[in-house]
């Protein structure tokens, strides 16, 4: 199948209603039916401001966060609507790419 690989690159602090942005982005997927979503959580890294942001041994809202998710072209767009619709504003990757199972004919 042909889609796309989205990256979204977050901290751990930063919220979207009541729930940290890299869960509610995995939630929002989910919602959409995409088939998957990957939360992973990053030691150290740095944005376009340059401030550097990482996980301390007795706080981690500075925390780095990277969801990753293949997905048809359609979803992307649907997903992408759904940020539009509630004003998130994040860096994101969008890579095309080939995806499937191995298994599959």
């Amino acid at each position: 199948m042909q889609g796309y690989q989205l990256t979204f690159f977050t901290q751990q602090d930063r919220k979207h209603g009541c729930l940290p942005l890299g869960d509610w982005l995995v939630q929002e997927a989910r919602k959409l039916g995409v088939g998957g979503a990957t939360m992973i959580a990053a030691t150290e890294g740095f944005g376009h401001h340059h401030k550097l942001h990482s996980a301390h041994f007795f706080e981690l809202a500075d925390q780095p966060i990277e969801v990753t998710m293949a997905l048809s072209a359609d979803d992307a767009e649907r997903l992408f609507q759904r940020l539009r619709e509630e004003e998130i504003n994040v860096f994101y990757v969008k890579t095309p790419i080939e995806f499937g199972m191995t298994g599959d004919s």
